[in-house]
């Protein structure tokens, strides 16, 4: 017999809602809380009244912009869901949920199909190899096809769709699924806003499409599984509960995307998505054990999701709650106290959970104990930030970190008020403690408070922030571009540093190959140095000084990228120490720097317009204006999708000018891509 807590994870679903802006995540979030028992009156977000969309910039714009954690009930299981954003500006709150979700559901409008978001978050997903499920929303709208979105999912995910269910019905005379699985048809009574249905004989104008799409679910699965194939080349009947087994298996190693469907906002195919969860996704039992290395030795180890084990938890989010710190957790391994003292390798700092909390969007409730498998948020963990490991001193292990993508745009801010000068800065470095893709910096040269982000919206949203939750109002300057620089030949300098400080004399000399990398590489340091006297530490300090002249090139002071660095010699006497070599390194970096005929790279974004095809040469005319390269048309429907790579610096103000272009038809979305020169 399992222990309960065993039995617990065997029947916990940790999952995310992950999609393009407007495919209608939030929307099925609620369903999925109503009929699960967890709310009693579904919100909309096109009133302002989505539980997920708690904050106010949220109900205002009706999008989705911090990802909300929740968790229901559903025929027995747990399922703790995250709710995510799906606009690209907010790309860091997918990144950190799905870097400690065990599933997905990507939900897919069956107009838009498989949007630029939506491919960008499903890669992320694979990337951290998430296995899914995908519902395909909004069968009652105009233009809706089912068929085409499944056929979007093979070409632009590369993803294996196994269609479980099928439409009865499209646009308005879209009247419930068939469910290939038990060969039925299922109708939702719309006076109980879809919380009852029956199921019922599939009539007689979706018997053809039903045995046809029956027939290539069982040779697909056939395909991925031994049982089935034996039983389907036999002509035998496989029971139901060995198809679920069998899709179940295909789901988590990730071969194939069990597909439903259904229209959220008309209340049609949520249950049989709920049981979709239960049946296919996986518990933190089917997952891979967590690897983390050790803090110490650096050896590799896994923890299994044990309640008795060692505790290992990732912190993932970190969001201010009325001036107060609350920090969520996702728990791998072990079991948790409120009061208990847990240790921070990364930091090396014991920290301790005052309290711990059961998250509903942003309700709670007080729990005592946490174990592997939970997704909680803690209150009282002063100094642990986003992608910080805890764990037992005693056992530690370190987790690897939640990647995060350098912000591309920034703006100068200053507070109305002189008084207010502090208050800013306190309540903008409260706002990067949440958000990692925000950063906060003052020019030395001008004294200005640069803000930088992911784009003009994610800007917004945080400045607006900070007049409503801090209380501090601000002047702005306009969105600049955050710019980078690097080299375009190789060079060689030697640097020799001799200076007496407080009466003491330094002595270091050091001679650096610079040389330029592809683009997106990063930088790199190689030591190539034969000369006696190079201690550990003396090669540390030589880092060091290259990294800090990497901070800002000489162009324009923009940090440098893409450039390996080779230490080739050193020159060292009695008196050379760790600074000597430091500095030596950074003047010689820097010199280098300015023989390798240096450039200025600016961001790239591929950005993706949708647009009725009569004002397609208008809206490619206004591209090249802006120094865009088109890279391919596409037709979708009566519209063409116009995909191109433009300078970020460029793009200012488009929504505007698309919108005189396109008679306010048109639609864009752009996510950062490379950097080029500029």
């Amino acid at each position: 017999m399992p222990t309960p807590k065993v039995n617990k994870l065997i029947k916990t679903r940790n999952l995310g809602i992950i999609a393009h802006i407007d495919a209608g995540k939030t929307t099925v979030t609620e369903r999925v809380l109503f009929y699960s028992g967890r709310v009693h009156k579904m919100g909309e977000v096109h009133n302002g009244e989505a539980t997920m969309d708690w904050m106010v910039e949220e109900k205002e714009r009706g999008i989705t912009i911090t990802s909300a954690v929740t968790s229901c009930d559903w025929s027995g299981h747990t399922i703790n869901i995250i709710d995510t954003p799906g606009h690209v500006d907010f790309t860091i709150e997918v990144e950190r949920s799905l870097r400690v979700l065990d599933g997905a559901i990507g939900v897919f409008c069956a107009v838009g199909g498989v949007e630029p978001q939506s491919e960008t978050v499903w890669h992320q997903a694979d990337r951290y190899h998430v296995p899914k499920i995908a519902f395909i929303n909004k069968l009652d709208r105009v233009g809706a096809d089912f068929f085409r979105v499944v056929e979007m999912m093979k070409e632009r995910l590369g993803a294996v769709p196994l269609i479980l269910q099928i439409p009865w019905g499209a646009e308005d005379q879209f009247r419930g699924i068939i469910d290939l699985i038990r060969m039925e048809a299922i109708l939702w009574e719309d006076e109980t806003f879809g919380a009852k249905f029956t199921a019922i004989p599939i009539p007689e104008e979706m018997q053809e499409p039903a045995t046809k799409y029956r027939e290539l679910l069982l040779e697909t699965l056939a395909d991925n599984d031994d049982g089935v194939m034996e039983k389907y080349l036999s002509e035998e009947e496989i029971p139901v509960q060995e198809l679920k087994e069998a899709i179940r298996k295909a789901a988590i190693r990730m071969v194939l995307v069990p597909v439903f469907c259904g229209s959220a906002l008309k209340n049609k195919g949520i249950q049989p998505l709920l049981d979709g969860i239960v049946d296919y996704l996986p518990s933190p039992l089917d997952v891979p054990p967590i690897a983390g290395i050790h803090p110490v030795t650096g050896e590799k180890g896994t923890r299994p999701p044990k309640p008795g084990g060692p505790l290992s938890a990732l912190a993932f989010k970190v969001m201010m709650d009325q001036g107060r710190k609350m920090t969520y957790l996702r728990i791998y391994s072990g079991t948790l106290k409120a009061g208990e003292t847990v240790f921070n390798p990364g930091k090396n700092i014991k920290e301790k959970p005052a309290r711990l909390l059961k998250m509903h969007s942003n309700k709670r409730e007080r729990i005592d104990e946490v174990s592997a498998g939970d997704i909680v948020a803690a209150m009282g963990l002063k100094i642990t930030t986003t992608g910080d490991t805890l764990c037992t001193e005693n056992d530690p292990i370190l987790l690897e970190k939640i990647q995060v993508n350098e912000p591309v745009i920034s703006v100068a801010v200053e507070p109305k008020k002189v008084q207010d000068h502090d208050r800013l800065l306190d309540a903008l470095n409260k706002l990067a403690d949440e958000d990692p893709t925000f950063k906060t910096k003052i020019d030395e040269e001008t004294g200005q408070t640069l803000i930088s982000g992911m784009g003009e919206l994610h800007l917004e949203i945080l400045t607006g922030r900070l007049k409503r939750e801090f209380s501090v109002e601000i002047n702005q300057g306009k969105p600049q571009v955050v710019y980078r620089e690097t080299i375009t030949v190789p060079s060689v300098h030697k640097e020799i540093f001799q200076k007496e400080l407080s009466g003491q004399q330094h002595f270091a000399g050091v001679e650096i190959e610079i040389s330029p990398l592809k683009r997106g590489t990063a930088n790199q340091f190689v030591n190539q140095c034969q000369t006696e006297g190079l201690t550990e530490e003396f090669l540390l300090a030589i880092d060091q000084g290259i990294n800090e002249a990497e901070g800002g090139g000489s162009v324009m002071g923009y940090p440098v990228i893409d450039v390996q660095a080779t230490l080739l010699s050193i020159q060292a006497k009695e008196i050379s120490n760790a600074m000597a070599f430091r500095v030596a390194a950074n003047m010689a970096f820097k010199q280098a720097f300015l023989k390798a005929k240096p450039v200025l790279l600016e961001p790239i974004m591929k950005t993706e317009v949708l647009v009725p095809e009569a004002f397609i040469g208008d809206v490619i005319g206004d591209l090249n204006a802006r120094q865009g390269k088109i890279a391919q048309i596409v037709a979708k429907g009566s519209s063409q999708v116009l995909t191109a790579n433009v300078p970020l610096s460029k793009m200012f103000g488009y929504s505007t000018a698309l919108r005189s272009a396109s008679q306010g038809r048109g639609t864009f979305s752009m996510q950062f891509s490379h950097y080029d020169q500029a």
